[in-house]
């Protein structure tokens, strides 16, 4: 006795399922548990690491595939990869409530290691302990977002902590060579982008020791390259400036 499957069926088993609604529809991708929040974080770039299969549903538990018709309407196209991408990125990840509690908890861990990584107490240059940022995110009440990679949420818990803390992107040390013919132009307009300037010296060309909020490299970097067609020269000496031990309240 034969059994029929329609062919827009597709059963799947041990599937994470994330959810979109566009055009008054529900769409669905069927992906590998974890590697979700690995693909939204930047971790994962191969897309056949993330989906079970590069079908788009309307419901995954049941198999039933999105019509083709349905797709192209709401989305614009019929391309599955870019579909399953949007989805992807905007889409809800339906986890059960365990499974989103023990997932908040282990990125609510992550952004303020992040957090601790990047940052010092501006006055003493030491770094804050991991333990000390996450009760720190817990006194202004945190709330992590499951859809936004870690690396996004501890910039904005970085801005936030500054209100209620004494708390800085630890700043990076840089060299630079400007030739003697830009050197006074381009001084002036790298004073604003430069924290301190710990050394200076000018001969056939001046170089510059400095330090620089990390937020500010790639801007420096290119009004050097723009402003020297090239000839001048930028060079990482450090990437944090602190000062050893960890800082404590």
């Amino acid at each position: 006795m034969s059994i029929f499957t329609p062919t827009n069926q597709i059963r799947l088993t041990n599937v994470a399922v994330v959810r979109m609604k566009k055009g008054g529809k529900r769409f669905e991708i069927a992906c590998y548990k974890n590697k979700v929040m690995n693909w939204r974080a930047g971790a994962e770039k191969d897309l056949d690491e993330v989906l079970q299969t590069s079908s788009v549903f309307v419901n995954v538990s049941k198999g039933q595939v999105a019509k083709k018709d349905d797709l192209t309407k709401c989305f614009g196209t019929d391309d599955l990869t870019e579909i399953c991408k949007q989805i992807l990125a905007k889409g809800e990840l339906q986890v059960s409530d365990k499974e989103r509690h023990s997932q908040l908890e282990t990125m609510f861990r992550d952004i303020a290691t992040i957090v601790a990584e990047k940052c010092v107490n501006p006055e003493t240059k030491r770094p804050y302990t991991v333990n000390l940022i996450e009760q720190a995110m817990k006194d202004i009440h945190y709330s992590v977002k499951a859809n936004k990679s870690t690396k996004q949420q501890a910039l904005e818990v970085i801005r936030q902590l500054k209100e209620s803390m004494e708390i800085q992107r630890a700043h990076m040390r840089l060299r630079l060579v400007l030739p003697a013919k830009e050197a006074k132009r381009l001084k002036e307009k790298l004073k604003t982008l430069l924290q301190v300037v710990e050394s200076e010296d000018f001969d056939e060309e001046l170089e510059m020791v400095c330090l620089v909020d990390p937020g500010c490299f790639r801007e420096i970097d290119e009004l050097i390259r723009c402003e020297t067609k090239g000839r001048g020269t930028l060079e990482v000496l450090s990437l944090k400036d602190v000062e050893e031990g960890d800082e404590k309240f």
